[in-house]
């Protein structure tokens, strides 16, 4: 597999298989994706990988835990287009490819409650960072995630990055034992997808490059 195959494979997968993933071939992943670029070579990312008991013992602590005030917001309020028609057509293209109806509200909420179940992934990671770096410094661990997941395509694993464990950053840093002056970025799901599951059937939408991108000065 080359990398341009990788990318084109790599997908938000919310349905996996229950099968689980060696260790070692997780820190082997984790390790191999440190090679990632950061400014001045921070290396800013610090992850945890649950598995196995860990990470049942955590999903029965997030399933008697209400959502907490975030960590921060992963959208700006009032979304303006086109980002907001963006989201807008990403979340009806996945409701739909699962049959949840746009009025269907609680349906709409019982599968953003799998997020907290990492969609039936057998390994869980959280991404964290030191909170008093900045925007670079996030940018770094997004190239971190990104690294990753194309990796793991590779071995011929599924991912889906989960910015929604925002939403639990007490919970997730008490479980962790994450230090006070460190932050939850994002979580992960990791696994083998089921492709049985219609879900996993779809791919977002993208927009064509003359949308969003320019070439200039070249012959």
């Amino acid at each position: 597999m080359d990398v341009a195959e990788a990318v084109r494979r790599r997908m938000s997968v919310r349905a996996f298989k229950p099968d689980p993933v060696p260790g070692d071939l997780v820190r082997a992943l984790l390790e191999a994706a440190a090679l990632a670029p950061s400014g001045g070579n921070l290396q800013p990312w610090r992850v945890y990988a649950l598995a196995g008991a860990s990470l049942a013992e955590f999903k029965a602590l997030v399933a008697a835990s209400p959502m907490e005030a975030p960590e921060y917001e992963v959208y700006p309020p009032n979304l303006w287009d086109p980002l907001r028609t963006r989201r807008y057509v990403c979340g009806e293209d996945l409701y739909a490819s699962i049959g949840i109806g746009r009025d269907d509200r609680p349906g709409r909420f019982r599968q953003l409650a799998k997020n907290t179940e990492f969609f039936g992934a057998p390994v869980g990671l959280f991404f964290c960072l030191d909170r008093k770096v900045g925007p670079p410094q996030w940018s770094d661990v997004g190239m971190y995630m990104q690294t990753f997941m194309l990796l793991a395509v590779e071995q011929g694993l599924a991912t889906c990055a989960q910015e929604f464990w925002a939403r639990y950053p007490k919970t997730v840093a008490k479980f962790i034992g994450l230090p006070d002056d460190h932050m939850l970025f994002s979580g992960m799901a990791l696994g083998y997808a089921d492709e049985s599951q219609p879900i996993n059937q779809w791919r977002t939408r993208r927009d064509p490059f003359d949308v969003w991108g320019e070439l200039r000065g070249f012959d």
